[in-house]
This record gives structure tokens, C-alpha cells and sequence, in this order.
């Protein structure tokens, strides 16, 4: 009997196994990390030319499909996209984006439907982004007055870039300057932890060596920063009088959502925190993407002399 249900699951499996896109051969525990090397993109596209545009690999004990072609893409992402719509789960994540509440790690449901709502007509919108207009034409002429007074001495333009792009969030989420580049700092701070190994992520049997490293005091330290900053603005501008639509800030419109209610969905605190942290942290990234390519391109621009 043991016998025969052994070769029922056997075959189970197999049936499973040949609808699973093809996969180099990995190892027990490390699954195909090993295989990745310093350069991931390059070993992924190594890997691609033998197994196909679609394979599955295993980083640690999670599968991962990886596509590299332009037909698999527009599969997942347009024909399929309600099938993949759910973000990766991971702890790390998690914990970062205060429990998955915001638009980007929250998951595939009528929360992210509200949420999603709430961002596209109320906080970045073609009207709302032309509204903070004037305070990117402020942050850099004032950076260009920086410059100017630099009198022709060695400047360190990255942290000039940095320093616009924290002035141009702050007053643009949060309705001033924050000193010391609170804000940049956080969201650096991040970037860095997301874009670590976390091992609860991918060996959880290995969790413990993220305790030894740091890595979990990081993110702690990090959550509870993140959660105190967010909640002195929110206070802040609770306290504050309204001074009308032109001067609102993100966290002024999303105070307006929570106070009037007419969609019936209650925009919780945590949710206003996450949704504030994520936008802050996707206009940074676009900011400094553009601002970057643009002295890129005057920097490596020859003009003659006529």
C-alpha cells in the first residue's frame, strides 16, 4: 500500500514538474545562488542563452521565474497581469512598508484598489504635479546660486543633487525643508537595507545569521525612525491651519481624505505613513535619475567655439 502511494505522489510530482519552465540543476539549501556571481544580470543572461527566455531558478528556497525576452514580458504583464498582480512577500518588506499598506507591496485586493484610488487622482495627478511646479523652479535656482557662489572652486556636485532632491520632497510631500537631509537619509538608508541578502528571506533556517550581522537591528532601528518621522509630520500638519488647495502638501491632502470620508473606505494612519514613505521614496528615485542624466548629457556635450 506504502508502496503504491509513493508511486502516485512520484508521478504527481513529475506531471507538476513538466509545466515548470526549464531550470539549471541546484544545489541543497543555496539552491542556484551560487551561480549568480557579482554580476547578477550578467549570470542571468548566461543562464537565459541555455535554458530559454523563461526558467525558473531558486534563490535559496524560493523559486523565482526569471523572463528575458519581450514576449514573456508582455505575457506577465499585459495578458496575464491580473494572474501576477500580487507583489513577492517577504518579511523584510513587510516589515519596511508598514505591513504592505502602501501601493507598491501592498497586495492585489480592494485595499490596494482604494489606495491606488487615492494616489493617482489625489496625489499625483497631471493637475497636482503641475501645482508644485513653482517649488522645482525655486529649489533650483537656488541650487544654481549655489554654484554660482561656488566662484569657480571645486564644488561636490553629488551632494548638491542630493541636497536639491531633498528640498524638492520635502516641500513637495511634506510642505518644508527638512535640515540635515532627514529625509534622504532615511530613504538612502532603505535602498541599502532592501537591497541586501536578507537570509529569513531566501534560508530561513539561516534567519539567525541576520541577527549576528545586524542586519535585523537595522531594520528596526530603521522601522522606528521611519514611524516617529512620519508621525511628527502628520502632527505637525494636523496642528497647522489650512492656508488653501495651492499650498497643500501630500500629507494636507491625505489629512483631507481621512477627514472627509465620502468614498467610505477609512484611510487608516499606518496607511497614510506607508503611502507618504513610498511616494517620497519613488520621487527621490525619479528626481535624481533625471537630474543625473541631465548633467550627464551637458557634461559629455562638446560646444564648439564659433
Amino acid at each position: 500500500m506504502m508502496l503504491k502511494m509513493r508511486k502516485i505522489i512520484a508521478a504527481k510530482a513529475t506531471s507538476f514538474q513538466a509545466f515548470l519552465p526549464p531550470s539549471p540543476p541546484k544545489l541543497p539549501l543555496i539552491g542556484n545562488l551560487h551561480q549568480l556571481g557579482l554580476s547578477i544580470q550578467a549570470a542571468l543572461h548566461s543562464l537565459a542563452q541555455t535554458y530559454g527566455p523563461v526558467m525558473l531558478l531558486h534563490f535559496g528556497t524560493v523559486p523565482v521565474v526569471v523572463t528575458s525576452s519581450v514576449e514573456a514580458f508582455r505575457e506577465i504583464m499585459k495578458t496575464q497581469d491580473i494572474i501576477f498582480a500580487n507583489k513577492p512577500v517577504t518579511k523584510i518588506l513587510t516589515k519596511l512598508a508598514f505591513d504592505g499598506k502602501d501601493i507598491t507591496f501592498a497586495a492585489y485586493g480592494e485595499h490596494w484598489r482604494q489606495v491606488k484610488s487615492i494616489s493617482v487622482l489625489h496625489l499625483l495627478s497631471n493637475k497636482r504635479v503641475q501645482s508644485y511646479r513653482q517649488v522645482r523652479e525655486e529649489e533650483v535656482v537656488h541650487m544654481i546660486k549655489t554654484i554660482q557662489g561656488a566662484n569657480g572652486s571645486v564644488i561636490d556636485l553629488s551632494d548638491i543633487v542630493t541636497t536639491l532632491t531633498n528640498s524638492v520632497i520635502s516641500r513637495v510631500a511634506m510642505g518644508r525643508r527638512f535640515e540635515h537631509l532627514k529625509i534622504k537619509h532615511l530613504l538612502d538608508r532603505f535602498m541599502d537595507l532592501v537591497g541586501r541578502f536578507s537570509f529569513v528571506t531566501y534560508i530561513p533556517s539561516l534567519s539567525w545569521i541576520d541577527i549576528l550581522t545586524g542586519f535585523d537591528r537595522k531594520t528596526n532601528e530603521l522601522i522606528k525612525e521611519v514611524n516617529e518621522f512620519c508621525e511628527d509630520v502628520i502632527r505637525e500638519h494636523e496642528n497647522k491651519k489650512q492656508s488653501g488647495d495651492q499650498d497643500q502638501d501630500l500629507v494636507d491632502i491625505l489629512l483631507e481624505i481621512q477627514r472627509d470620508n465620502s468614498s467610505g473606505y477609512h484611510l487608516e494612519r499606518d496607511v497614510m505613513k506607508a503611502v507618504l514613505f513610498v511616494i517620497s521614496l519613488f520621487l527621490s528615485l525619479s528626481l535624481s535619475i533625471y537630474i543625473y542624466i541631465y548633467i550627464y548629457i551637458y557634461t559629455h556635450t562638446y560646444i564648439g567655439e564659433f
